[in-house]
């Protein structure tokens, strides 16, 4: 879906539209603050970005890696897999609900990750700590 960009954003930016329009008219009922026009096309920009940066530093080990996909899923997961506009005897909800659980369980494994790595530091400054000196005689 992301693989041709094009000059008006291609496939993503037309299938991702209506749903930022939907979220954009949801939050702004909501929150009562007209938001500011987004364009589609830095959308899907920062979507290639997000995924593409992420996805590199978390296959050679970095935790920033994995901070910057957990944010792509939470941002973007209730906007593009919204079963919650669906009914269940829809086609599309059964689809839409397959790809949000599949999202959020890639979250739970990447804050698995996270906090594997996060103890795995800890635990190597506790040991660089604990290293007993030897006693003068």
């Amino acid at each position: 879906m992301f693989n041709d960009f094009g000059a008006d954003g291609g496939p993503a930016a037309k299938e991702l539209a209506p749903k930022l329009d939907l979220t954009k008219a949801h939050l702004s009922s909501r929150l009562g603050v007209a938001l500011p026009n987004i364009e589609v096309k830095q959308v899907v920009w920062a979507i290639v970005a997000l995924k593409g940066l992420g996805g590199l530093l978390f296959v050679i080990g970095n935790i920033f890696g994995a901070y910057l996909l957990a944010f792509y899923l939470v941002v973007v997961t209730p906007i593009l897999y919204d079963f919650y506009n669906y009914g269940p005897k829809d086609r599309q909800y059964s689809l839409l609900l397959t790809e949000f659980l599949q999202s959020i369980a890639l979250l739970g494994a990447l804050l698995f990750f996270i906090g594997m790595k996060n103890s795995t530091t800890s635990s190597k400054r506790n040991l660089k700590k604990r290293t007993p000196k030897p006693k003068a005689a």
